[in-house]
C-alpha cells in the first residue's frame, strides 16, 4: 500500500517535481557552468583573475550569505510565493548577464542572480516535502531532489563548454531563460503546495542577513584586493567589525539566523568547517583549472569541459554507496577516508599540470577521477555529520551545511585565483601546481584530524556515530 502511495504520489505531482528539482538544478548549475565560459569573458572585457573571481562569488557571495534568512522567509510569506519570485528574478538576472555591455554590469547581474537563488533554493525542497505525508513518498522525493542537484556539479564544465564552444560565453545565461519559464508554469498551478505558518510565527533575522553578507563580500574583497594595501586593509577591519557586530546581534536577537544549543556548537562547527574545506578547494580548483586547460594548455571550451568530466561525475554516482559506508564505519571516519582519497588525487592533479607532451592527458585525468571519488565520499559524510550535531532540528543542521559549502566556495575561488595570478603569466601553471600540493598537505592534515576525533568520540560513548541517519 505504501509502495502504490509513493508511486501515484510522484505520478500526480511530476510536472512540479520536474520543476521543483529543475530549478534546484539551476541554481547549483550556474555555481559550476560558468568557469568554462572565464576565459571568453576575461578576453571580450580585458580583465584578469581578480575581476574574473568576482564573475563566480558575486553570485556564490548572496546565495551563501541569504540562504538561511531565505527559508525564514519562506516559512513567513508562504515557500510558493517566495520560489515564484525568486525564479522570475533569476531569469530576469540571467537576461542581464546575458546582454551585459561591460563587466560591472555583469558582476551586478550575477549578485542579482544569487540573491535570487538563495530565494529558490531552500524553497524547492520545502514545496516537496509539504506536499506529502507520507514517510516513504517523502523520502523517495527527497532522494530524486539531491540526486538531480548532485548532477548540477558534473553537468556544469561540460555544459558550459559545448555553450562556449558553439555560440559563445552569453549562451550560458541565455540558457537559464527557457528553463526558468518551464519550471514557473507548474508552480504557479501549485495553489495548495507550501503554505505559510501563522503571522508572526517565522520572523527573519533581516539584520542578521544583512551583516553576513556584508562580512562574506568584504572578506573576498580583502582576499582579491591584496595588492592593494589600503583597499585590502579597509575591507579586513570592515569584516572584524561587522563580525563582532554580528556576534552581538545573534546573541541578543529573538529570531537569529541559526539557534544552536550549547552542546551542538562543536560538532555542528567541525561538520560545517569540513564541508566548507570541501567547497573550498572544489570551486577553487575548477576556477584555476578551468583556465589552465584553456590558457596554458589551449584546449577549445568543449575539451575543457569534457575533459573536467572524469572529476565531477564520481559525486552524484558514490552518494548512496558512500551513504552506506557512513552507516557502517560513522561519519568521522568514512570523511577522513574521502579527505585521504582527495589528497592523493590533489597530489596527482600538482604534478600532472608539471607534465610536457602527452602523457599529462592521461596523468590529468586519472587524478580527476581519484579527486572526485575522494569528493564523492565525503560529501554525505559532512551532511550526515552536520544532520548528527541536530538530530532534532535537520532543517537548521542543512541550511548551516548548505551556507557553509557556499562560504567556502566563494573563499575557495578568491584564494585560488589570487595565488594562482593571471592565467597568461608563465608562472602560472608552476603556482596552480603548487596551490593543489598544498591542499594535499591540508586534506590529509583534517583526514588524520577526522580519525582522532572519531576515537575520542567513541571513547566518551558517542558510539550513536555508526548509525545510519534517518
Amino acid at each position: 500500500m505504501r509502495r502504490e502511495r509513493t508511486s501515484s504520489f510522484l505520478t500526480a505531482g511530476r510536472p512540479l517535481t520536474a520543476a521543483l528539482c529543475g530549478g534546484y538544478f539551476l541554481v547549483l548549475l550556474d555555481v559550476t557552468v560558468v568557469n568554462v565560459a572565464l576565459p571568453s569573458i576575461g578576453a571580450g572585457f580585458g580583465v584578469h583573475s581578480p575581476g574574473l573571481v568576482w564573475v563566480v562569488d558575486a553570485y556564490t557571495v548572496p546565495l551563501a550569505a541569504l540562504l538561511l534568512a531565505a527559508g525564514a522567509v519562506g516559512d513567513r510569506l508562504g515557500h510558493r510565493r517566495i520560489v515564484i519570485a525568486g525564479f522570475l528574478g533569476f531569469g530576469l538576472a540571467s537576461v542581464v548577464c546575458a546582454v551585459a555591455p561591460s563587466w560591472p554590469v555583469l558582476v551586478a547581474g550575477r549578485a542579482l542572480q544569487g540573491l535570487c537563488a538563495a530565494l529558490v533554493l531552500p524553497g524547492t525542497l520545502a514545496l516537496l516535502v509539504d506536499r506529502t505525508s507520507d514517510g516513504s513518498a517523502r523520502s523517495r522525493v527527497v532522494g530524486v531532489w539531491a540526486a538531480i542537484g548532485g548532477a548540477a556539479l558534473p553537468a556544469g564544465p561540460l555544459v558550459g563548454g559545448l555553450l562556449v564552444g558553439t555560440a559563445g560565453w552569453r549562451a550560458v545565461f541565455w540558457l537559464n531563460v527557457p528553463v526558468v519559464v518551464a519550471a514557473l508554469v507548474p508552480v504557479i498551478d501549485s495553489r495548495n503546495a507550501g503554505k505559510s505558518r501563522e503571522p508572526g510565527s517565522g520572523r527573519v533575522d533581516w539584520l542578521g542577513a544583512f551583516g553576513l553578507t556584508v562580512m562574506l563580500a568584504a572578506l573576498v574583497t580583502a582576499v582579491v584586493q591584496l595588492e592593494d594595501p589600503v583597499l585590502a586593509d579597509a575591507a579586513v577591519a570592515l569584516v572584524v567589525v561587522v563580525a563582532l557586530a554580528l556576534w552581538w546581534v545573534e546573541r541578543t536577537a529573538a529570531h537569529p539566523l541559526l539557534r544552536v544549543p550549547k552542546t551542538a556548537r562543536r560538532p555542528l562547527l567541525a561538520a560545517c568547517g569540513v564541508a566548507g574545506l570541501m567547497n573550498f578547494s572544489v570551486l577553487g580548483a575548477l576556477f584555476v583549472l578551468t583556465q589552465t586547460l584553456q590558457d596554458v594548455r589551449h584546449l577549445p571550451p568543449l575539451a575543457a569541459g569534457l575533459l573536467l568530466l572524469p572529476g565531477m561525475l564520481p559525486l552524484p554516482l558514490l552518494g548512496a554507496p558512500a551513504g552506506r559506508l557512513v552507516a557502517r564505519v560513522g561519519y568521522w571516519r568514512t570523511a577522513a577516508i574521502g579527505l585521504a582519497v582527495a589528497a592523493f588525487g590533489f597530489a596527482g592533479l600538482a604534478g600532472s599540470i608539471r607534465i610536457v607532451g602527452p602523457a599529462w592527458l592521461v596523468a590529468l585525468a586519472v587524478s580527476l577521477v581519484v579527486w572526485g571519488a575522494g569528493i564523492g565520499i565525503l560529501t554525505p559524510a559532512v551532511v550526515a555529520a552536520a544532520l548528527a550535531a541536530l538530530p532534532d532540528a535537520s532543517g537548521a543542521a542543512s541550511g548551516a551545511s548548505n551556507t557553509a559549502r557556499q562560504v567556502g566556495g566563494a573563499l575557495g575561488v578568491a584564494v585560488f585565483g589570487v595565488l594562482a595570478g593571471n592565467a597568461s603569466a608563465t608562472a602560472f601553471a608552476p603556482r596552480v601546481s603548487w596551490i593543489f600540493a598544498g591542499a594535499a598537505v591540508v586534506f590529509a592534515a583534517v583526514a588524520a584530524l577526522c580519525v582522532v576525533v572519531s576515537g575520542v568520540r567513541r571513547r566518551v560513548g558517542h558510539g550513536g556515530e555508526t548509525k545510519p541517519v534517518e
